[in-house]
């Protein structure tokens, strides 16, 4: 099952890091490139273990995915309930650790997927590899500057408040 990994050192404690990848609404589209909408689902009033969201990407692709792990300020998990075609499964975690240097976390966003139909898989594969890689490196560069964004660290800070 093919792996997509990024990693980016951002210049924030992982709360904070952690406060930045869960944004919402205008303050998510600041900084993530990938999202064109976002929602949660079902009456959710904040994101949790369990709690679906609705995702448009910036290629018009959909997905309803679910958080299947929330641990903050240290990691989040999700797994794809219904999105394009062509994946059979998707899920990703994004991690935040502390990193070596003080007040900064080392952010990891690793996604793994299969590819349908089994009949083209192997070049299914690779393509997915190719795209979803370059789409998450765009993002977690994004995540990155957002953590130097004072308009998106205002907005962690005031829901932190």
């Amino acid at each position: 099952m093919p792996v997509v990994e990024a990693v980016a050192i951002v210049p924030v404690p992982p709360a904070v890091a952690f406060a930045v990848s869960q944004t919402t609404g205008q303050t998510r589209y600041r900084w993530d490139p990938f999202v064109r909408e976002q929602h949660l689902l079902d009456g959710a009033a904040r994101p949790g273990k369990g709690v679906r969201t609705f995702t448009r990407s910036r290629h018009g692709l959909t997905m309803v995915s679910e958080y299947v792990s929330y641990a903050p300020p240290t990691n989040v998990g999700m797994k794809m309930v219904r999105g394009p075609w062509f994946f059979e499964m998707m899920a990703g975690g994004w991690r935040f650790a502390p990193a070596p240097e003080p007040g900064h976390t080392v952010a990891t966003w690793r996604y793994n997927f299969r590819t349908r139909p089994a009949l083209i898989r192997p070049i299914a594969d690779r393509v997915g590899v190719w795209l979803l890689g370059r789409d998450i490196r765009r993002r977690i560069a994004g995540f990155a500057r957002g953590c130097q964004d004072p308009a998106v660290l205002a907005a962690v800070d005031e829901l932190a408040g």
